[in-house]
């Protein structure tokens, strides 16, 4: 057998997993940002919302859910303390979610919020959320995690049920790396 073939091959591997290393990892992103918009997939809100002069539309109730889960990994109690609430389009609202950490360490933790309907995520505005930050309970610790948010009286007319779910990650190593690094 001849060494031409084998480097050819060889070489056709390692354009291959080099091409593919990049569409992974420089274009697939924002294909998929741009498809997630065009097809009103994951609800994702924007970041923190300053709130301005708000017209309350006390016309309109909205029925808002929530729900907490926790990624596979993190062993910690999550949920909302209240399951729903009803807003009128404009008006600020304040709710609580309950977190305990049962384990016997020191943990830290990220929630990742989604609106449901999709369409609804641009009109969902958090002012204050506990999601903006990592969450740090001690072992045995537990908190009640603040959002305040606006339904935007500009949420389309057949939208009468805005879905608020968080996801809770387990992030403590990456805290602890983090930290290393500023040391």
């Amino acid at each position: 057998m001849s060494a031409k073939p084998v480097t050819r091959t060889t070489l056709k591997l390692l354009v291959t997993a080099v091409g593919m290393f990049v569409f992974a990892i420089f274009i697939m992103p924002p294909l998929y940002d741009v498809f997630c918009e065009i097809t009103g997939i994951n609800g994702k809100t924007d970041g923190q919302y300053t709130a301005g002069q708000q017209i309350v539309d006390s016309d309109r109730v909205v029925k808002v859910q929530f729900v907490a889960t926790n990624n596979g990994s993190m062993p910690w109690q999550f949920s909302p303390i209240e399951y729903e609430v009803k807003v009128n389009p404009g008006a600020s609202t304040p709710v609580e979610f309950y977190a305990k950490n049962p384990t016997g360490r020191d943990m830290v933790a990220q929630a990742i919020p989604n609106v449901s309907p999709t369409n609804a995520a641009k009109f969902f505005h958090k002012t204050e959320c506990f999601c903006f930050n990592r969450q740090e309970l001690k072992a045995g610790e537990e908190a009640k995690l603040g959002l305040v948010f606006i339904v935007d009286p500009d949420l389309p007319v057949g939208v009468n049920t805005i879905t608020l779910s968080y996801t809770l990650f387990d992030v403590t190593d990456r805290a602890a790396e983090a930290l290393a690094q500023l040391d």
